[in-house]
């Protein structure tokens, strides 16, 4: 399971099983990385329920 990022200049890819952690990175700042990374920590069972929602099981 994973989730894309975009910003103004880029985008980056972070798995979130099993554990919320970057997989790739196209022009994304630290900065930006880290702030992305805090979100996805913070609303990680919405984005969870969300997948499953989508793509089910």
């Amino acid at each position: 399971m994973h989730v894309h990022v975009y910003s103004d200049r880029g985008e980056a890819k972070f798995w979130l099983s099993p554990r919320i952690e970057l997989a790739r990175n196209f022009g994304m700042s630290a900065r930006q990385l880290k702030a992305a990374q805090a979100l996805i920590e913070k609303h990680e069972n919405e984005i969870h329920d969300a997948w499953q929602e989508h793509f089910g099981s």
